[in-house]
């Protein structure tokens, strides 16, 4: 997402460890994408060059789902665990309890951040329009400042007298 910047609007690639490109944007100010992984190093790039006069803020974040040491710890428990099938079936239960809140929890966490986010950019467009608002503000009072001079300096004239007068 794009957070500050003119046009907010940036390029963005995505090329996967062959080289291929999973993904290409061109000039979006934000988004989602999933891609389904393969082992070995991905690159990503955001790519301002089309707009070389102004900088640009971005906020990304890599999310990784299913990644296989979880998969694992889940496992290693298992074999320590001896008794019946019911302390197993309440030790199954359990762990799918503090997994689901787990899983929420991380959700929760994403989406306040995305939200912070969004946040920041709309601060920085506020504080943009504030400044831009504040100097139309001081021109348009300049003018009128001067307007009126020029109004007054004009009825003076119209009244003066300008023969000669005779004593």
């Amino acid at each position: 997402q794009v957070l500050d910047g003119a046009g907010l609007d940036v390029d963005f690639h995505l090329l996967s460890p062959k080289g291929e490109t999973l993904v290409f944007d061109e000039r979006k100010s934000d988004g989602v994408h999933t891609v389904e992984t393969e082992d070995g190093d991905y690159m990503f790039c955001f790519d301002n060059t089309f707009s070389t006069i102004s900088e640009k803020v971005i906020f990304f974040e890599l999310i990784l789902d299913n990644m296989g040491e979880d998969g694992q710890d889940q496992e290693d428990w298992k074999k320590y665990v001896t008794g019946t099938d019911l302390l197993d079936m309440k030790l199954e239960d359990i762990l799918e309890s503090i997994n689901s809140v787990k899983a929420r929890l991380s959700k929760s966490v994403q989406i306040q951040t995305l939200l912070r986010a969004f946040e920041a950019r709309d601060r920085n467009i506020q504080e943009s329009n504030f400044d831009r608002v504040n100097f139309w503000s001081m021109v348009n009072l300049g003018v009128m400042v001067v307007v009126s001079a020029l109004q007054v300096y004009m009825l003076k004239s119209l009244f003066e007298d300008k023969r000669k007068s005779r004593t």
